[in-house]
């Protein structure tokens, strides 16, 4: 069953590509549901994505496709979203999955734990680095994952989840204290967290001294 936003959403969606063929922008949704910001609309078209009413087409713009209907909605006519008035837009259009804006969680080492500090500023991303399931960003301190290509500077986007796989590479926070981007694995009955530097040693912890916080599901670097 789908909240009233989903269906709000899914509605809007399925009248636009009947009236044009074209699935409509993040900006254009946003609007039409009044959300304050775009990374609601990310979230609702994962809900949707999850439960098969849509789907992602890659490598094309505007790349929503909606699959199936509520029973509600094929019982009445959906119903028609206006979008607020807004200036003329501009010849180029933007992709529907091409930005969403995430938020920014401070720095992380790559080297020594330090603490991630959680901050209020979001990060404008590439739609197509991330999965489903909800994300931060983490911008990186440190050299001890540069043979993995992540570099002091980047900024480590981050994908929320509390378990991990043998070899992920993950944000784990040590003793409620400090938190660290490494590769997670085990050994025994111990938990060992592994840079990409010989330069750097394993940290190896005890279970209960680690959670994981998430793994990492993309990377963006500023040239200067």
């Amino acid at each position: 069953m789908l909240t009233p936003k989903q269906q709000e959403l899914l509605s809007f969606i399925q009248t636009r590509l009947d009236e044009g063929g074209v699935s409509p922008s993040f900006e254009e949704m946003k609007d039409a549901l009044d959300l304050r910001s775009k990374s609601g609309i990310h979230r609702l078209i994962n809900a949707l994505e999850e439960r098969g009413f849509i789907r992602r087409l890659p490598n094309r713009a505007r790349a929503l496709e909606v699959l199936k209907l509520p029973d509600a909605m094929h019982r009445a006519p959906a119903p028609v979203i206006a979008l607020k008035p807004k200036a003329p837009a501009p010849a180029l259009v933007i992709a529907a999955n091409d930005v969403i804006e995430i938020p920014m969680h401070g720095r992380i080492a790559a080297g020594v734990p330090i603490e991630a500090m959680e901050g209020q500023a979001m990060l404008s991303v590439p739609a197509a680095l991330l999965g489903a399931g909800d994300h931060y960003a983490l911008e990186v301190s440190g050299d001890s994952m540069m043979e993995a290509g992540i570099l002091d500077g980047d900024f480590a986007l981050i994908q929320r989840t509390d378990v991990a796989r043998e070899g992920q590479i993950v944000v784990a926070l040590i003793d409620e204290a400090e938190a660290t981007l490494k590769y997670f694995r085990r050994e025994g009955s111990r938990v060992r967290l592994d840079p990409a530097n010989p330069a750097y040693e394993p940290q190896i912890y005890d279970p209960r001294q680690v959670r994981i916080q998430g793994k990492l599901a993309g990377l963006l670097r500023r040239y200067n």
